[in-house]
């Protein structure tokens, strides 16, 4: 049992494994020119993702909200657009390293239309990528490519925002939520222990959390027992809630 979970786990790792098997099979040389890019990208990622996700880890404690929000939020408008634009155009590194960040931006306050605009611009009009676009194809071409895209991305971006909402993006169960009673304003009444058990108990006459909320379904329940708390002592942490 414990193998076929770890095989249902790493699906398309096996699945791949088993290609490069037949490939070594029929064709010894393509598998391992395969093999050696595989471990040439892999090489990379090493690279670049430390330094990506050590950037996360710094917007996300080093950055403010209300900066994010401001700078990147569903209000910060036209100027919040440009910034997106810039932010992608001179980010550096491979379009996989973009995603961690998207991911840290979101969860500040940026709005799904800027995202959109960063990752596109971080993919297709990067200063370095359109310094080489300029030298190899001329710069004539770069300058009327970079508009057209430019323009495509906007549009791009303004018809995802109207279509994707965050909460239509998948929660991360390690940020679910933050689940909290505070104690002095517990009057023991038990409602709470009655609605969801599975997530407070009683303890010397007060309501404790007995279980970290993970899942949407989890956080809706919750919610019922946060509005439903006479003394409001339940803190159901929603700034956490969409990541």
């Amino acid at each position: 049992m414990k193998a076929m979970s770890i095989m249902k786990k790493n699906k398309l790792l096996i699945f791949v494994a088993l290609v490069y098997l037949v490939v070594l099979v029929i064709s010894p040389d393509k598998a391992l020119k395969s093999v050696g890019n595989s471990v040439y990208y892999l090489v990379e990622m090493l690279q670049v993702l430390p330094v990506i996700f050590l950037l996360t880890v710094v917007i996300e404690a080093l950055v403010p909200k209300e900066v994010i929000m401001r700078g990147f939020g569903e209000k910060s408008g036209f100027k919040g657009n440009l910034l997106a634009l810039l932010l992608g155009s001179i980010s550096a590194g491979p379009i996989y390293a973009a995603f961690p960040i998207s991911k840290t931006l979101l969860g500040k306050g940026a709005s799904i239309s800027n995202i959109v605009i960063i990752l596109s611009s971080w993919a297709v009009i990067k200063v370095p990528m359109l310094a080489n676009e300029a030298k190899f194809l001329g710069v004539n071409f770069m300058i009327i490519r970079w508009v057209l895209t430019v323009i495509a991305i906007f549009i791009m971006a303004y018809i995802t925002g109207m279509i994707v909402k965050k909460k239509d993006l998948p929660v991360d169960s390690k940020k679910a939520a933050t689940l909290e009673i505070k104690e002095d304003y517990c009057i023991g009444c038990g409602l709470c222990v009655k609605l969801l058990p599975e997530f407070y108990e009683m303890n010397q006459n007060k309501a404790v959390v007995t279980k970290t909320p993970e899942g949407k379904e989890a956080i809706l329940a919750l919610k019922e027992s946060v509005e439903k708390c006479p003394s409001k002592a339940i803190i159901l942490n929603k700034e956490e809630m969409v990541s």
